[in-house]
């Protein structure tokens, strides 16, 4: 799990508009979304049932 430190932009009602973050946090979401999409990727081509092409 990330430990994320997040800050809210909030209006003048105090409703949270927005959200900043550290670069360093921004940058390790990124990478943890990357990282799930690649798992979504190969799921759905094991699970799809064709031939695999390997890459060499």
């Amino acid at each position: 799990m990330l430990n994320i430190r997040e800050q809210y932009l909030v209006d003048e009602n105090d409703n949270r508009i927005g959200v900043l973050l550290s670069i360093e946090d921004y940058q390790r979401i990124i990478e943890e979304l990357e990282e799930l999409e690649s798992i979504r990727a190969y799921d759905e081509a094991k699970t799809s049932g064709e031939q695999a092409i390997l890459f060499q």
